[in-house]
């Protein structure tokens, strides 16, 4: 299921570095995890993940997950990364893919418009979501077509 081609990958100012996948079970989906590293200084800057496929919950939490650390904020590290994953999404066939964040959540809403990706709604994710919690914000989900 997973390309080994895909274990490193190079960009412009950052790479990204395979730190594990998950073949995915009953509702978790199938997904890549890598860490976002600096190349000038070669330090890990945040992560991203990547799942493959689409159901409920990765309407609600997104195929991409990604974090910066809090000093390295700023430099569209996120975007870059996000970019670099789309070329993985598209070998596995993905035609679209669903990216989230909390509707409050202005520095990643901000890094998902500037990738492209078109709100689709804001809502309160289901009780029935994998990752539910009370008090769990409303979620901004916007969808990427990816051609």
């Amino acid at each position: 299921m997973f390309d080994e081609k895909f274990f490193y990958i190079i960009g412009d100012e950052i790479e990204l570095h395979l730190i594990d996948t998950y073949e995915g079970k009953q509702e978790s989906l199938p997904f890549y995890w890598w860490n976002i590293v600096l190349k000038s200084e070669q330090v890990a800057v945040g992560k991203i993940s990547l799942r493959l496929g689409h159901n409920i919950h990765s309407y609600y939490d997104g195929n991409i997950g990604y974090e910066v650390d809090e000093a390295y904020r700023g430099h569209h590290y996120a975007l870059s990364a996000c970019q670099l994953v789309l070329e993985v999404a598209k070998h596995h066939q993905m035609e679209k893919i669903y990216l989230t964040c909390d509707y409050d959540n202005a520095a990643s809403y901000k890094t998902i418009e500037k990738l492209g990706a078109k709100l689709i709604e804001e809502v309160m994710p289901p009780e029935n979501w994998l990752y539910y919690f009370d008090g769990v914000k409303k979620h901004k989900i916007y969808e990427l077509l990816l051609g």
